[in-house]
């Protein structure tokens, strides 16, 4: 096989899996320099054609070609050894290893008579990042890294190994907008040397990156066309069958009592740093505040340390008037907290767990889904077939294993869970990460649903226009501190970028 991937494409591809049709005839092609955009809702089956063409899954029917040759790869390495090479949405990194031997488990030039030049490895880390400016610390623990840190090192990764075609599986979802546009001028001069397939929600970027667009709807190309010739409005109607319109917070201010009050907050991070450092920040019942920040300023700890998983070294957590800091996180869920959290993965779910089983985790000592310590399991299934369908969680029934979801799909099991089980205040943080536009409308409509009925929400996210658009007030925090707190028509883009970057404005 050439050295250079010039073409790929995939003929008839056809994947069941028990109770579901995955990939039902798909063909799709990239030719060389070319960036194909691959969208469509949760559950559409973007990540189960690419896991097919890296190897993990083998297609039931249908074949892959390179440079018009049909290759069949048993495993991701085939994959590897063709030049292919993926980002995974879930990341495929060892925790408790460092960037530097997380690269290594691939890298076989620097292995030699068994043992291992981890130096070499090192240097190569070192090389791609500064290459492709992706600034990453060779040394750090993966556990010590934020999701958005998580994902520079999966991209180095790939590119150190050699990769002549990436397969990109939301690939932004985790980064800022300012590291979003770094990595759209990225992979544009990538498309130099290699070809890319784009996996993405966020149709600016598909606008901004792609120059080919393929619309997948149950498992079927409903659409090929160039990006050029549509608008992000019109990709999102032919993706979801309906117009989108986002909704935004136009609602009067409730006056409502302070429920939530962090005063003079100080938490330690990971590796030992002061993380948050006298945080202080009240929000009312009916009230949205969006936290607005650069990812790795103190957002994932605040979160956390309201949440019980995370100790206080000192300052106070007040939860409707009583002081919850350093209970534990199952007392916290007593007291009312609802919690999206950002590692929903680990933190939101347990994978091997069905989904009526995940459905009720809170709640699961509680009526109606026990009594005198007994399950029942009617109420469970009743109440899993019930947030299934309103929340439209794309799984073959509601016994399957959570972590064998998408992951847009095992996030909305999280915010059905969440939205749905009577909590007095929700701390919600990127809860539409990886969501499609369809859903993310759904979700708005349900966070300012919630607002209505007087419950108070901790909005943390790196999405400028989601904060905007649904917060009563923006908070912006800087390397663990409040930098100011805006009303929603005071705030715009310009004055939030200024204070992200620690700027206060006088």
């Amino acid at each position: 096989m050439e050295n250079k991937i010039r073409s790929l494409r995939m003929e008839h591809i056809t994947k069941r899996f028990p109770g579901v049709l995955a990939s039902d005839d798909i063909t799709i092609d990239v030719g060389e320099g070319d960036v194909l955009a691959l969208v469509g809702e949760n559950g559409a089956g973007k990540t189960t054609l690419m896991n097919i063409l890296m190897g993990i899954y083998q297609q039931d029917e249908g074949r892959i070609l390179i440079n018009g040759e049909e290759v069949r790869f048993r495993g991701p390495e085939d994959a590897f050894n063709a030049g292919l090479g993926m980002v995974h949405q879930q990341y495929m990194l060892v925790q408790n290893m460092t960037v530097t031997e997380n690269v290594a488990l691939g890298f076989k030039q620097a292995w030699k008579h068994g043992i291992l030049n981890l130096a070499m490895v090192r240097d190569r880390v070192v090389e791609v990042s500064e290459k492709y400016g992706l600034a990453v610390n060779p040394d750090a623990y993966i556990w010590q890294l934020s999701v958005g840190e998580q994902q520079r090192v999966e991209l180095v990764k790939t590119l150190s190994l050699g990769a002549k075609f990436l397969i990109l599986d939301e690939p932004t979802s985790a980064l800022t907008p300012q590291e979003t546009d770094d990595l759209i001028v990225l992979l544009r001069n990538m498309t130099k040397e290699l070809s890319i397939i784009f996996i993405s929600h966020k149709l600016q970027e598909v606008k901004a990156l792609s120059n080919k667009v393929t619309i997948l709807r149950h498992g079927k190309v409903v659409f090929n066309g160039n990006t050029d010739d549509y608008s992000p409005g019109e990709i999102a109607a032919k993706m979801t069958g309906h117009e989108v319109e986002l909704p935004k917070n136009c609602e009067p201010d409730m006056h409502g009592e302070v429920v939530l009050d962090i005063a003079d907050l100080c938490v330690r991070g990971d590796r030992g740093n002061l993380a948050l450092d006298k945080l202080s920040l009240a929000i009312r019942s009916g009230e949205i505040v969006g936290l607005a920040g650069v990812s790795g300023n103190g957002q994932r700890e605040l979160a956390e340390a309201i949440n019980g998983i995370r100790a206080t070294e000192s300052g106070t957590i007040r939860f409707f008037g009583k002081e919850i800091q350093n209970l534990t996180p199952y007392q916290v869920i007593g007291e009312g907290m609802g919690y999206i959290p950002e590692e929903r993965n680990i933190e939101g779910i347990v994978p091997q767990f069905q989904l009526r089983e995940n459905f009720v985790l809170k709640d699961v000592e509680k009526k109606p889904f026990s009594l005198k310590r007994l399950l029942r399991r009617k109420s469970i299934d009743e109440n899993a077939v019930r947030l299934k369908d309103d929340f439209d969680i794309r799984a073959p029934g509601i016994n399957a294993a959570s972590g064998a979801l998408s992951g847009g799909n095992i996030q909305k099991v999280i915010l059905a869970r969440e939205l749905t089980r009577g909590a007095k205040f929700i701390i919600a943080v990127y809860p539409t990460r990886g969501l499609d536009l369809g859903a993310v409308e759904f979700i708005h409509q349900e966070l300012l649903k919630k607002r209505r009925e007087g419950v108070g929400i901790l909005l943390i996210s790196e999405e400028l226009d989601e904060i905007m658009n649904l917060s009563d007030r923006i908070a912006v925090i800087y390397k663990g501190q409040i930098q100011q707190v805006l009303d929603r028509d005071d705030a715009t883009r310009a004055k939030l970028g200024i204070l992200m970057a620690g700027v206060k404005n006088e």
